[in-house]
């Protein structure tokens, strides 16, 4: 009994009353761990324990950021701070739930099409119904259509980050999505390969290399609002005479992108080494120097407004210029596939929009300049394409831009698929010596008479 009152003595000198905390923080210990046993094989099994472990790790932010960062992972423009897009009114927001609901009913009666023109009524409702988000998701992927839920899994995670059913459908379809991206990269590769198997030395290819770059000025000015025709951005290019009944501005601008694609051609591409801030400007300097001299190459000044997009305030352009370009130069960059950098270097510079003009055609130059380092050919964004082209941006400021490079990896399809018809040798078939005898494996082009 001496031996257990001297031991409580001095514990209790020695702990100096912590004796008791530390019984209370062992018991919430213990507490906390009870529940957990058995779990950890669960989470393993179930791909919804790993979503919502993940999600609960991270957190969900509570405000997204007003102003994107330029690094790879492109974040959610906030809807607040786009007060010019009209949010739903609460009828509206009634109407997408009542149609979700009967969607929902026609689902299990098995009238999926029904339920399909349900879902997109209620997302005309209200366009960030992140329920109606992923029950249509989940109808296009039950009908094949995997790219298509992906990317609505993907808004409504934009919109609702640690959304569980959104996170577990998400996680099913991105290895899916990535495997049909790259499945396309490496058809667009063997197109490249091919194109560049013929001589430079060929007349075919030389000659639609020039049409080419007519075409380029054209559609790329046409896409900006330009009423000048094909023959007429030929003839200003080629002979610097003005053409009657059409605006100096219209024809300045075109001077202005012939000009910034021989400064591409003849210097940026001549030379080695890293991307840089001056070089863009350089560019736009071209761009906008027979249109507004002032203005090119120099960053905005003042606060601007695109559609729904509120690009970056003047005071951080420097800095977005310089993560830019650092990006550009970055390993993680140049380890990315020729089209899918080229497509992202044109968006980080759109988004950030430094220029009071020009910022649509200096990024689809950056754009090519990327592809022709990477012994790409320049590609061309045709101005029927301008409201895909337009669509793809609006889709990437919300959060997803795998819709846009898939946009400008079609484009380069179609660019190479031009080139390699317009170069593609066919075989003219003579008639034979012998009057029965034909060429079956061509075409017979000149008619023959006995």
């Amino acid at each position: 009994m001496a031996a257990v009152k001297v031991w409580s003595y001095y514990s209790a000198r020695v702990l100096g009353g912590w004796g008791p905390l530390l019984c209370i923080a062992l018991g919430s210990l213990v507490a906390l761990l009870m529940p957990m046993v058995g779990v950890e094989d669960q989470c393993c099994a179930s791909l919804r324990g790993i979503a919502q472990l993940r999600c609960q790790l991270w957190g969900s932010p509570q405000q997204h950021p007003a102003v994107q960062s330029t690094s790879l992972t492109v974040p959610f423009t906030a809807l607040d701070v786009l007060p010019q897009r009209p949010k739903p009114t609460k009828e509206m927001e009634l109407e997408a739930k009542a149609a979700l609901q009967l969607a929902q009913e026609m689902k299990k009666l098995g009238k999926r099409e029904k339920a399909h023109k349900l879902l997109v009524h209620a997302l005309s409702m209200n366009p960030d119904f992140v329920d109606a988000l992923t029950e249509l998701g989940t109808i296009l992927e039950e009908e094949k259509d995997v790219v298509q839920a992906d990317h609505l899994y993907t808004k409504a995670l934009a919109i609702s980050p640690c959304n569980e059913r959104a996170l577990v459908s998400r996680d099913r379809t991105l290895p899916l999505v990535e495997e049909i991206d790259q499945r396309y990269f490496s058809i667009i590769d063997s197109k490249v390969r091919q194109l560049m198997s013929i001589p430079k030395g060929n007349s075919a290819f030389r000659r639609v290399m020039e049409e080419t770059y007519y075409h380029h000025i054209y559609h790329t000015v046409a896409i900006e609002g330009s009423t000048l025709t094909l023959s007429e951005i030929r003839h200003i290019i080629e002979t610097r005479y003005a053409v009657p009944g059409k605006s100096l501005q219209e024809q300045n601008e075109a001077i202005g992108v012939d000009a910034a694609m021989k400064y591409i051609n003849t210097t940026l591409l001549s030379r080695s080494g890293a991307i840089a801030v001056n070089d863009i400007l350089e560019i736009h300097r071209r761009v906008l120097g027979y249109v507004d001299p002032v203005e090119g190459g120099r960053l905005r000044t003042n606060q601007v407004f695109v559609g729904h997009h509120i690009p970056p305030h003047p005071r951080d352009l420097q800095r977005h210029m310089q993560e830019l370009v650092q990006w550009l130069n970055s390993d993680e960059a140049l380890q990315l596939h020729p089209v899918e950098y080229a497509a992202l270097a044109h968006y980080k510079l759109v988004y950030i929009h430094p220029f009071v003009d020009g910022n649509g055609r200096t990024s689809r130059l950056l754009m090519n300049l990327v592809l022709m380092q990477a012994r790409y050919p320049p590609i061309t964004i045709r101005k029927e394409q301008r409201a895909e082209y337009y669509a793809a941006l609006d889709t990437a400021n919300e959060g997803d831009v795998r819709p846009f490079i898939r946009f400008i990896a079609k484009c380069t399809e179609i660019t190479l698929d031009t080139l390699l018809i317009s170069t593609t040798e066919h075989a003219v078939g003579l008639p034979g010596a012998g009057q029965d005898q034909t060429c079956f494996d061509c075409k017979q082009t000149i008619p023959f008479h006995n």
